[in-house]
């Protein structure tokens, strides 16, 4: 649900009852949008955090821990200012409008005052703004009277409300009746015409009337506390909004509306910061796949140009082969090709400042030098084609990962790599190694069913493996490295097939109908030395042919 004058309203209730006589004992801002301040209340520390981005713009409680910068903005240090120790005494809705104002007392050593914090939720015009006895002290969006003729937000002017748009208050049966008349309407009439109620909320009206509605059905509506919070939820049960009043049943109620708000933000945080790290991850592997693919092509080219190397053999042969028809000062000469099966002549350019014999050399000496650059680049290109092929098990490795944890190795992969530059540090202090993350696990008709979640677990599960395990791997596609713990006693063929459908889900076929996996017994899979993590070689295997399925209910 839009975060709309209707919705705010219950929230500013539920934040007036939760926050008011507490204590703010810690301002920071995570993100340059986005302000979270520690309450104490006298039911215990609560977090409310104020966000103004276009996207995500809101007034909520809040839970999951957000990484602080090093150095605070400018905004936040205003704020540690003034409301540092503040204590809130009430927190409301402007009229029926889309700002929420937190009233502060503001204690120092010598005085105390009284400061206003209007947060404007108005999507991508959001912002906040600290306010003095009606005069501004600080906005973290700021505006001159040459940028904005309308509102002028800046240190010193006096704060004044956003212009209305003209609507209808739905506060007021009287300004109701007169827009609607005696007609019920529809949902877009109503959001073009009615203040602070976004579409999906006046969808949400006509849904629970049954159709079209009247003036007193909005003012009904929108006064009654009659409310049920609720998380809906899509068909792949991922949390998709949250709602005052519905009347969809796929979702979950809530006791208030705050709870409700907090569980989908929270779930919006997790879902933005895990797409944001996956797509800083590919970003940096594209680069690095599109400079080694750039780099492979050059090598083939100059491997296409050494293709002429025996006809360059040929030629040095042909000219020492009739050096008493060359004089010097020849341009060229034509020799019959005694190599070839049909007969022909070949045209052989010479140097005229040259003599026969020192245009012969000329010519070996090319061909020397084209061998030894085929030598030279047959490595190179196998060496180029092995890290193309491990990068692009990395980005299957990526596209794979379901959660942030699952990220973080391959992160350290591309940061050991040079890929990336590893994260700063708030502290610079040394840490210890983080711990190795776990595999993912199953328990398949009995049997302990493993699974990496990248190159580097997938070279710690080939150490895990017993001689007699079965490992598993799709064939021609990279994928996870799945193993089955078979304590020495026969693996059904249903639970390999199992295992495979998991391998198959968690590889770069996920996509695919059918897939086939190869299995064998984990004596027959070495790792070369030297060779990339996740790359093995494997003998005496069989395969089967699945479709890619997690599997979750086998998950443990």
């Amino acid at each position: 649900m839009p975060q709309d004058a209707y919705t705010l309203r219950y929230v500013a209730d539920g934040l007036n009852k939760t926050l008011a006589d507490g204590k703010i004992s810690k301002i920071n801002m995570p993100e340059k949008d986005e302000l979270s301040l520690i309450i104490y209340t006298h039911s215990g520390s609560v977090k409310l955090e104020i966000c103004t981005s276009a996207k995500n713009c809101r007034i909520s409680i809040g839970s999951a821990e957000k990484p602080n910068p090093a150095v605070a903005p400018n905004f936040c240090m205003l704020l540690r200012k003034h409301l540092q120790n503040a204590q809130i005494e009430r927190v409301h809705q402007i009229d029926f409008e889309r700002i929420v104002a937190i009233e502060l007392n503001c204690f120092s050593e010598f005085s105390q005052t009284h400061m206003t914090l209007y947060c404007e939720i108005m999507g991508k015009y959001s912002n906040m703004v600290l306010v003095e006895n009606g005069i501004i002290l600080g906005a973290l969006k700021q505006t001159t009277l040459e940028e904005n003729a309308k509102r002028v937000l800046f240190s010193g002017a006096k704060y004044t409300l956003p212009p209305t748009q003209g609507k209808a208050s739905p506060l007021s049966l009287d300004a109701l009746q007169e827009v609607f008349g005696t007609t019920a309407r529809g949902e877009k009439f109503i959001c073009d015409n009615v203040e602070g109620i976004a579409y999906s909320t006046a969808a949400e009206m006509c849904a629970y009337y049954g159709g079209d509605v009247t003036a007193e059905r909005v003012y009904e509506y929108v006064n009654s506390d009659d409310i049920t919070p609720c998380v809906v939820y899509g068909e792949k049960g991922e949390p998709t909004d949250f709602k005052a009043r519905t009347v969809i049943k796929n979702a979950k109620r809530y006791p208030d509306i705050l709870s409700a708000q907090r569980d989908y933000y929270n779930y919006v945080y997790v879902k933005t910061t895990f797409e944001n790290a996956q797509r800083r991850l590919e970003s940096a592997l594209h680069a690095a796949v599109k400079k080694t693919e750039k780099r492979l092509a050059q090598i083939n080219a100059k491997l296409l140009e050494c293709e002429s190397a025996d006809e360059i053999k040929l030629k040095g042969e042909l000219i020492t082969a009739n050096i008493y028809r060359i004089e010097r000062g020849m341009a060229s000469f034509e020799a019959d090709d005694y190599y070839s099966e049909q007969p022909r002549k070949i045209k052989i350019s010479l140097d005229r400042q040259l003599t026969p014999s020192q245009n012969a050399q000329k010519y070996y000496k090319r061909y020397a030098k084209m061998k030894r650059t085929v030598q030279v680049l047959s490595v190179q290109k196998r060496e180029t084609e092995e890290r193309l092929d491990y990068l692009n098990s990395i980005e299957a490795h990526i596209c794979a990962a379901e959660c942030t944890d699952d990220l973080k190795e391959i992160q350290g992969e591309l940061v050991a790599d040079g890929l990336i530059k590893a994260p700063a540090e708030k502290n610079a202090k040394k840490k210890k190694a983080p711990e190795a993350a776990p595999f993912r696990q199953y328990e398949i008709d009995g049997f302990k069913v493993l699974a990496g979640r990248n190159n580097m677990q997938n070279d710690r599960l080939l150490k895990t493996l017993s001689p007699d395990d079965i490992w598993l791997h799709t064939n021609r596609y990279h994928s996870s490295h799945v193993g089955i713990i078979t304590g020495g006693e026969k693996v059904p063929d249903e639970t390999i097939a199992k295992a495979a459908a998991i391998c198959a889900y968690y590889s770069e076929a996920r996509e695919r109908d059918k897939v086939t996996v190869d299995y064998a017994q984990r004596k027959f899979v070495k790792k070369p030395p030297k060779a990339n993590s996740g790359f093995v070689t494997y003998t005496d295997y069989s395969n089967i042919i699945v479709s890619p399925d997690p599997h979750r209910e086998c998950s443990v």
